[in-house]
């Protein structure tokens, strides 16, 4: 298959590196099935690195991987949430406050959540939503799904393509 890591710069060799930032799934290597939302990330980054007045603001770059799931899943720790449940965004809450302490996965394959996703946990937490209010607001209709390779192990799998520098248009 297919998977798109959309960035500022041309990606040929991953590393993982220290979050700066709680993520959905935790520190990994963030890729997506979605090359349409690829594009919208490396917009993204370009913006956020010329909004925090970054050095190298660069350009967006779609990065092209190869990865096999069938041949190395057997090799890997997987999880995969196959859509928005209880498990689901009690491990994204866990991950983006930076407090998950449970099993360590080689790749985790799952939806992404929104931008709303504190203001819906803290809902949640209020009482205000009932867990399928909660998950019903933070199920994305705009963004696809996200594969985080959070071992080296992983990523070590990832075959790269290509890199393409996106047009403004695009």
């Amino acid at each position: 298959m297919l998977l798109y890591h959309g960035s500022n710069m041309a990606v040929e060799r991953p590393k993982l590196v220290p979050a700066t930032r709680g993520l959905d799934f935790g520190e990994g290597f963030y890729l997506t099935s979605s090359d349409k939302q690829a594009k919208k990330f490396a917009f993204n980054v370009c913006k956020r690195a010329e909004r925090l007045n970054q050095d190298n603001i660069g350009e967006p770059t779609i990065n092209v991987f190869e990865f096999d799931l069938e041949a190395n899943i057997s090799e890997l720790s997987v999880l995969t949430f196959g859509k928005a449940t209880f498990e689901w965004l009690t491990f994204v809450r866990e991950n983006r406050l930076r407090q998950y302490s449970g099993r360590a996965y080689d790749l985790i394959i799952g939806p992404v959540a929104n931008d709303n996703v504190f203001t819906t946990l803290q809902l949640l937490v209020n009482g205000d939503f009932d867990i399928s209010a909660a998950i019903a607001a933070l199920k994305t209709d705009k963004l696809a799904d996200q594969y985080c390779f959070a071992s080296q192990k992983a990523v070590d799998l990832l075959n790269h393509k290509e890199s393409v520098v996106l047009g403004e248009g695009e």
